[in-house]
């Protein structure tokens, strides 16, 4: 049986409260390999592991000899909810530990204009969500749609997309991705 490697850096890189891309910023490796290792899509060399693990800083041995405990919590209130966003865009998590873990669930709150950026996302995965209360323009591959309250979406992550807030008010939304992306 082999070891989770990407589960396992999600999950040491989330308990030093660090985003995917402030670990990139840290070592050099880019956001978008990061993403790939911890969603299993990638393994990496044991250089480029060591490399990330010391813009944690953790070590090799300390990385593959702790086993975290799985979460057995069941119920959060709202205020348990880990804040893994920043600036114009809130990603609200429930729970703070995935490992092990195959779904991810957030309520995302984009303030007007709010954008995840001109580069389209891509990952692995699917992912689906369903707008609360504003309005949300989704796009994926070459397609655009503008979503308002009780609209969904749903997706492979491969396929580059891309949200962004449109119109004065605040867009909120329940999503899930499988597995974890942040």
């Amino acid at each position: 049986m082999g070891v989770d490697i990407g589960n396992r850096l999600r999950y040491v890189r989330l308990r030093h409260k660090l985003s995917q891309r402030e670990l990139a910023k840290r070592t050099g490796v880019t956001n978008s390999t990061i993403s790939l290792i911890e969603s299993n899509a990638s393994n990496p060399s044991v250089g480029a592991l060591k490399r990330i693990l010391d813009g944690i800083p953790i070590g090799l041995a300390e990385f593959f000899s702790f086993e975290p405990e799985k979460p057995r919590k069941a119920f959060y209130a709202a205020e348990e909810l880990v804040e893994i966003g920043k600036g114009p865009i809130s990603y609200r998590q429930i729970g703070d530990n995935l490992f092990g873990r195959s779904l991810q669930i957030l309520k995302e709150c984009y303030q007007p204009g709010a954008d995840t950026g001109k580069v389209p996302l891509v990952h692995e995965g699917e992912e689906g969500g369903i707008v609360l209360s504003g309005r949300l323009e989704v796009t994926v591959d070459d397609e655009r749609r503008i979503l308002g309250p009780g609209d969904a979406y749903y997706f492979e992550s491969r396929r580059p997309h891309r949200f962004r807030c449109v119109g004065p008010v605040p867009c909120e939304v329940i999503s899930a991705c499988t597995p974890p992306t942040f």
